[in-house]
Parts: C-alpha cells; structure tokens; sequence
C-alpha cells in the first residue's frame, strides 16, 4: 500500500511540473521584448531583439544547458540548417542560463559559428517566455521554440526535450509565415 501511495504522489508531482514546463507562450502573443549578451564564434555582443526584428522574423530557442548530449545535436542542427533560415530572412539565437565564457566556446565548436547562443544566467528572459523548468532546486531554461514575425507577434512555439523536431517545426513555421 505505502509502495502505490508514494507511486501514486510521484505521478501528481511529475504531472505538475510537467504541465508546467511545457506551458509556453501561444501564437498571437507578443514576444517580450529583451537585450542580453550573446557569443558568435566566440565573440561577445549584446542582442536586442527589438533590433533583429527590425531584420526581418526570429527563431529564438531555448535550451537546457550547453554541451550536454541534447543541446549539442540541436545546436548542431540549427547549424546544418542556417543558410535555409538566412534565405527565408530569419535570425537565429539559441538562449540558455549558461554564463557567456561558456557560451564563448559552445558558439565555436556546437553552433559552429554559424549564429548566436544567448546568456540568460539569472532566467528572466527563458521566465518570460515561460521556458523553465526545474530539476530539484536548479533551474534550467526549457527546450522551447518559437518563431517571432517581424511585428513582434509568436506564429509559432513548440516545446520538447527531444530536440529532434525543432529545427524541421520552426523551418516549417517560416515557410508558412513568408509564404515560400
């Protein structure tokens, strides 16, 4: 009996925390509008938002922790795939609570210095976007994406720990926001 009682209270507890990682913000919302440093192969910048969108649309991706297995094969992907974001006018940046000296070398070796990794140390930014989650009293951003549209509004989100199918949705997303 005590057995399926504390079964019983890990289900609720995963159920609880599990609705709430992946309660990301929904299309037609406006995207929080934020600054933060960022690395590009190895370069520290400041990435405004509010500039890129001026741009043209945003993939903003949100990741646990760089260099950990999932993280890496999405970084990878986004990677593999930047010349078709760049064709549909899109900017990429991942964003994660990682410091910048760590994200220095992961903008190098995982993004291959094909775009920017974003820090979100303190987790206000991933906070907003509602792209958190907690692991015993760490917090993490969540693997969430969205696509911005050029005035600001989400068209898309997703949200997975498989990082399988981020970089196919998102692309997707743009196809169908730009019309191509």
């Amino acid at each position: 009996m005590r057995s399926i009682v504390r079964a019983t209270a890990f289900l609720a507890t995963f159920a609880i925390a599990s609705s709430a990682a992946f309660a990301e913000l929904k299309p037609g919302v406006t995207a929080p509008l934020f600054e933060t440093q960022a690395s590009l192969g190895g370069k520290v910048f400041n990435f405004d938002l509010k500039k890129a969108l001026a741009e043209g649309p945003v993939v903003l991706y949100f990741y646990p922790a760089a260099f950990t297995k999932g993280c890496t094969i999405e970084a990878h992907d986004f990677a593999d795939h930047i010349d078709e974001y760049h064709k549909l006018g899109a900017t990429v940046i991942g964003v994660s609570g990682d410091d910048i000296a760590k994200l220095n070398d992961f903008s190098v070796s995982e993004c291959r210095s094909k775009f920017a990794v974003a820090s979100d140390a303190n987790h206000h930014i991933s906070t907003e976007y509602d792209a958190v989650i907690t692991k015993s009293e760490n917090v993490y951003s969540n693997r969430t994406s969205y696509v911005i549209a050029q005035d600001g509004t989400i068209v898309y989100a997703y949200a997975s720990l498989d990082p399988s199918e981020h970089v196919a949705n998102t692309l997707a997303a743009l196809h169908k926001l730009v019309g191509r």
